[in-house]
């Protein structure tokens, strides 16, 4: 059975290579724009749509004990343009989860990014940028899964206002290196998910543009 730790293993296909460009869009939320994203379930799903808030379209995530997520493939030079953007807030938190248990390995809002092994699956890696329910901002720790093959950073934790917008700049290529100890230079595919299928609660979450760039 596949679970939320599959997307890195899945086969893919190479829908668009990123040139070396100062920005490469990945989710152009603000266009009304999809374009390359697909759901996969894992148990449920969770319901993803795009609609307007304060005039500015934005991508809305509502997990009621399901959890699947938009992925997509999709490569991208991190020796050119190796800072992930994005911004995202959540409505409510999920308390009291051991996330690094399978039983709590549910979070308001995550963006995986996944650098694949080809033939060696097993050399697959992804970091999973999470908005921690009950882990302090900068914890990090393996995939209740996965194991070390799927690192969690907590890049928010519950100290974080509710219905604000926070906006994050992270540096993969140094994740990758910091995380793994491995100097990755260009990743496969970018992932989005808000679930709550191991706790069976319900969450919702907005998330805002993604792209990358040079700096």
């Amino acid at each position: 059975m596949i679970k939320k730790y599959g997307w890195p293993l899945l086969p893919a296909l190479l829908l668009s290579t990123a040139a070396a460009d100062s920005k490469i869009p990945l989710g152009e939320f603000s266009q009304n724009q999809l374009n390359g994203w697909e759901q996969k379930s894992f148990k449920g799903e969770t319901r993803y749509h795009l609609q307007k808030l304060d005039g500015v379209t934005v991508l809305f995530a509502d997990s009621h004990a399901s959890g699947s997520g938009l992925f997509k493939d999709q490569v991208i030079d991190l020796e050119q343009t190796p800072i992930l953007n994005w911004s995202w807030q959540i409505a409510n938190r999920l308390p009291g989860l051991d996330e690094q248990s399978k039983a709590g390995d549910d979070y308001a809002a995550r963006i995986y990014v996944v650098a694949k092994g080809g033939l060696a699956f097993w050399q697959t890696k992804a970091i999973n940028y999470v908005w921690a329910g009950n882990s302090a901002k900068g914890r990090v720790w393996p995939n209740a899964y996965a194991g070390d093959h799927v690192m969690m950073l907590a890049l928010r934790g519950p100290e974080a206002p509710l219905n604000s917008w926070q906006t994050e700049k992270r540096n993969v290529r140094a994740d990758f290196k910091q995380l793994f100890g491995e100097d990755v230079r260009h990743i496969d595919a970018v992932a989005i998910m808000t679930d709550t299928d191991n706790s069976g609660r319900s969450v919702s979450a907005i998330y805002g543009d993604i792209w990358f760039s040079e700096d």
